[in-house]
């Protein structure tokens, strides 16, 4: 049986559900959500950039010129490769528009 996690922005405290094995920015879109910017969906242009306040996640193949292997461990991933093994909070942390 497939859990939801909450995904919740530090900034505004807009939340959405992540289905169990679903990208963040997968999910958000599919729910209609504009919350985090948008770019290419496969890990390479950096827009959809965020800093993981809280939980557990596992991450996809990510562009090392977006977020380089120091950053991941400090915890910034892309929210396209970006997979909850739990509640997340996160902070927006591209140069997006923001919340």
């Amino acid at each position: 049986m497939s859990a939801d996690f909450t995904v919740t922005l530090e900034e505004s405290g807009a939340q959405f559900s992540c289905p169990d094995g679903e990208r963040v920015l997968i999910a958000m879109e599919h729910q209609g959500f504009k919350h985090i910017p948008v770019g290419c969906r496969g890990g390479g242009c950096g827009t959809c950039r965020v800093f993981v306040v809280h939980g557990r996640y596992r991450t996809r193949k990510m562009s090392r010129a977006q977020v380089s292997e120091a950053e991941e461990q400090a915890g910034y991933v892309l929210a396209c490769r970006l997979i909850p093994e739990g509640d997340l909070t996160l902070r927006l942390a591209g140069d997006g528009p923001g919340v």
